[in-house]
């Protein structure tokens, strides 16, 4: 398939026959030297069709294609902050403020990442971003080695310097791409999975640790009821229904909750229907050396993350993604992570399970996951919409979390085994990566004799492993010897 090269064209989708054209001519193909391959080509009629990216549909496909981006990434946006929010111990109206600020910067970031700014920042895709899972585990170890009132300030002064740290990498990231290979991004994903599993499982006994009820085999009946209603929507669903399977056993598991009074609708009726997120409203960053180490760790990965998203949309979108377009993506994934915790927002990046809704509905303008975008924003803008995913019963949440978050391990499997596990050298870093990734989870006073610093970096299950296999790389691959079965430097799909 041809692949045209250079940015997204901004002009007009169609232009008018060439009137001094004589009558039969050929086609004319439109070339330029931005675009030294063809742009489009004339149709029988004389009008000429604009590339699939830059396409404005019609309402009536406009709104299904949008609803459809929607319902694949909702879930993953509210994760962050459902968990984060938990960990701290925010009560309905915190969760509610926090819901209402992950949406908007969302929205915020989608509508940049879709639409641009000149050559500073957008690669005019159709491009998701949003709040990332990657980082929840490294946000959860900063908040238990903070002081009480002070682990949200120390996850946003944090997050604002990973923020800046993107936008200064950003431009010279394809020459670190090389340390990121399938092979230690694969096993970071995994670790994401795996390090976030006690989380759901958690949701499923009843949420509070402290409670005389919990593990209570009523919270495990509504858990395994939820997963049980997802599993059937994915296996019977078709098209739309099996997309928003999560959704639909979130809505069905609060329904059944109801009538046994495990569903709480107290935010729902305290929560503004209407209202921006305050600046600082959880308090003024801190900026701890030691939390700013282990979320600049995580930013590297997730600049891997969106770095071949723009390359496996390019693909799919027949639109070749060069240094520049990955440039404006990242610039663009920096600017959100930085201005986020300003309202209340974690670090950003892209979200693949919306490549995959591109590559399987072939619907592929940009501005379909714009107008995604902006759903976002209205959904922040409305403070009780945030509410009604904040009155979910933890159990419920449970049940698809274990979806959720297994399907993230699932996702570094899978790119682990493009990475090359045929050589032993390969197996060996992926072994001892994993192990110490696992050593938190497993042991969790494990670090408890090392200082403060290490204990929040090694402390994140992420973190350690994300060390551990870029320092293994590195000596496997990189130091004094040319490898000959080094993983690619970076991997589209």
């Amino acid at each position: 398939m041809a692949q045209p090269a250079g940015p997204a064209s901004e002009g007009p989708c169609s232009t008018s026959p060439d009137a001094t054209a004589p009558p039969g001519a050929a086609p004319e193909v439109l070339t330029s030297a931005a675009h030294p391959a063809p742009l489009s080509a004339a149709g029988p009629d004389g009008v000429v069709d604009c590339h699939p990216v830059d396409e404005k549909l019609p309402f009536s496909r406009l709104v299904p294609a949008a609803l459809q981006h929607i319902a694949a990434m909702y879930a993953g946006v509210v994760t962050p902050p459902l968990i984060i929010g938990q960990a701290v111990g925010l009560d309905a109206a915190g969760m509610t403020r926090l819901i209402a600020a992950s949406l908007l910067i969302a929205g915020l970031a989608t509508i940049l990442q879709t639409i641009g700014i000149t050559n500073v920042a957008g690669n005019r895709l159709p491009f998701v971003n949003a709040a990332s899972s990657a980082g929840i585990a490294p946000m959860l170890a900063i908040a238990e080695t903070s002081a009480p009132g002070h682990q949200l300030p120390a996850i946003y002064g944090a997050v604002m310097v990973a923020g800046v740290f993107c936008l200064a990498v950003g431009p010279f990231f394809g020459r670190l791409l090389r340390f990121f290979p399938p092979l230690v991004t694969g096993v970071v994903i995994t670790l994401i999975g795996v390090t976030l599993m006690p989380v759901p499982v958690g949701w499923a006994q009843g949420g509070d640790k402290t409670a005389a009820d919990f593990g209570a085999m009523k919270y495990l009946a509504l858990a395994a009821f939820t997963l049980v209603v997802i599993l059937l929507f994915q296996r019977f669903g078709k098209g739309f229904v099996k997309q928003i399977a999560l959704l639909l056993g979130l809505f069905i598991g609060t329904l059944a909750a109801i009538p046994f009074g495990m569903a709480d609708f107290s935010s729902l009726r305290e929560a503004p229907v209407a209202a921006l997120p305050a600046p600082f409203a959880f308090g003024a960053p801190e900026f701890q050396p030691a939390a700013i180490l282990s979320l600049c760790i995580v930013m590297l990965v997730l600049m891997t993350e969106s770095s071949a998203g723009m390359l496996a949309l390019g693909e799919i979108c027949e639109r070749r993604t060069d240094g520049k377009t990955i440039t404006r993506g990242l610039r663009t994934d920096g600017i959100a992570t930085l201005v986020g915790p300003v309202f209340g927002g974690f670090p950003t990046s892209a979200f693949a399970q919306n490549v995959g809704v591109v590559s399987l509905t072939r619907v592929r303008s940009r501005y379909v996951v714009a107008v995604a975008g902006g759903a976002l924003l209205v959904l922040g803008a409305f403070p009780v919409l945030g509410a009604v995913v904040s009155m979910v019963p933890m159990p419920v949440l449970g049940g698809a979390g274990i979806v959720l978050f297994g399907s993230i391990a699932v996702s570094g499997i899978r790119t682990l085994s493009e990475a090359g596990l045929d050589d032993s050298s390969n197996i060996i870093l992926v072994a001892v990566a994993l192990g110490a990734g696992i050593i938190p989870l497993a042991a969790p006073t494990f670090y408890a004799g090392f200082p403060a610093w290490a204990q929040t970096v090694l402390g994140s299950g992420i973190s350690a492993g994300a060390l551990v296999a870029v320092l293994l790389n590195l000596f496997f691959h990189h130091l004094g010897t040319r490898s000959r079965h080094a993983a690619p430097a970076l991997k589209s799909s």
